[in-house]
């Protein structure tokens, strides 16, 4: 019999990949304002703590919110890099004492409460998950950021059920594309709201039934006469502002609004007897200062619910532009014009 030496003692896949380097590449914001600021740097590279993991990016989202990071708008949580990027794909580079589940080579996408514009980053293993069969590195960077926010708002706060509706307002952004998606793949009637008729026609593609171009047409009295007068069980809304109490007029009995962001402004004008006479819910979340537990459940969540409809091409996600980390100046330009239908992505190396 050949002797096989892993027999007795058996093969342990490293915990580390060496890197002689110690410095990085990485996106910084060099002031606060305009996508000028934006300027490659060294910085050293991470060491991952306590059931991190150092990943080796090979793209990341680009989000709303690193736009308003950039500006000045949306400071990290203490303790966070000031590196922008809240979503990566790449492979495990390194593994923290106590990580379990991944080893060194493992492909994956993160959620990342930082540092994501970079070459490497460090995020907690409880906030990845695998890349999904079938897709590449520069799609699987696209999802986290919107399917972690979509799945908690829209199915845990909206608690959005089968063969009830929902509105998704901005619906060709990276968080409406996902949104019609998801909610269509697990039977809602979806509506949506765009800025564009070649936008709707997008949302339309993805699965909403209806899409109102709300620069040319009244989405409220369009969808009540589509509903024929009943409303829409769940609204998932990035404008707030004078949005609210049209949003309050629309919603049917019982009906769920969800605020996930408040472009139109932070203040509304709220009738609480409609709220009252109806029974409506006013919830809404924030996203990036959860704890790396909470993220995990919505990580095992996705697992479960989600990459299995992604596997099977059910949903997937939309990417609109990619741009190499040199030009991410040019992703916030493009992204602050408004004109893309989905995600934008950056390449690293």
């Amino acid at each position: 019999m050949k002797f096989r030496p892993e027999a007795i003692f058996p093969l342990v896949r490293p915990r580390t990949i060496p890197t002689p380097r110690v410095d990085m590449k990485a996106v910084e914001i060099s002031a606060f304002g305009a996508p000028e600021v934006l300027r490659i740097a060294d910085r050293p590279i991470p060491e991952p703590g306590e059931r991190e993991l150092l990943v080796k990016v090979a793209a990341a989202g680009v989000n709303r919110p690193d736009v308003r990071q950039r500006q000045g708008r949306y400071p990290p949580p203490p303790g966070v890099t000031d590196i922008p990027g809240l979503e990566i794909a790449g492979t495990v580079a390194r593994c923290g004492p106590g990580v379990a589940r991944w080893s060194v080579g493992d492909t994956l996408c993160a959620l990342v409460a930082g540092g994501g514009y970079a070459e490497y980053c460090v995020v907690p293993d409880l906030q990845c998950l695998p890349v999904p069969a079938g897709l590449t590195m520069i799609q699987a960077a696209a999802l986290p950021e919107t399917s972690f926010t979509v799945w908690t708002n829209v199915f845990e706060r909206g608690r959005l059920r089968a063969g009830e509706s929902l509105l998704v307002h901005g619906g060709s952004s990276g968080i409406g594309t996902t949104a019609i998606q998801f909610a269509k793949a697990r039977d809602s009637q979806v509506f949506a709201t765009a800025g564009s008729d070649a936008k709707c026609a997008a949302c339309e593609r993805l699965g909403a039934e209806l899409a109102v171009n709300y620069r040319t047409h009244d989405w409220v009295s369009e969808l009540q006469s589509r509903t024929e007068g009943r409303g829409v069980d769940v609204i998932l809304d990035m404008v707030g502002g004078d949005y609210v109490p049209r949003n309050l007029e629309l919603l049917a009995r019982d009906g769920r609004l969800v605020q996930i962001a408040f472009l139109g402004g932070p203040k509304a004008d709220v009738d609480l007897m409609r709220v009252m006479t109806k029974r409506l819910t006013l919830t809404g979340s924030t996203l990036r200062p959860r704890s790396a537990e909470e993220k995990g459940l919505i990580a095992r969540e996705l697992h479960a619910h989600i990459w299995p409809l992604l596997e099977r091409g059910v949903v997937h996600p939309v990417v609109h532009a990619v741009f190499p980390l040199n030009r991410a100046a040019d992703a916030h330009r493009l992204m602050e014009q408004g004109d893309h239908i989905g995600k934008i992505v950056l390449t690293v190396g």
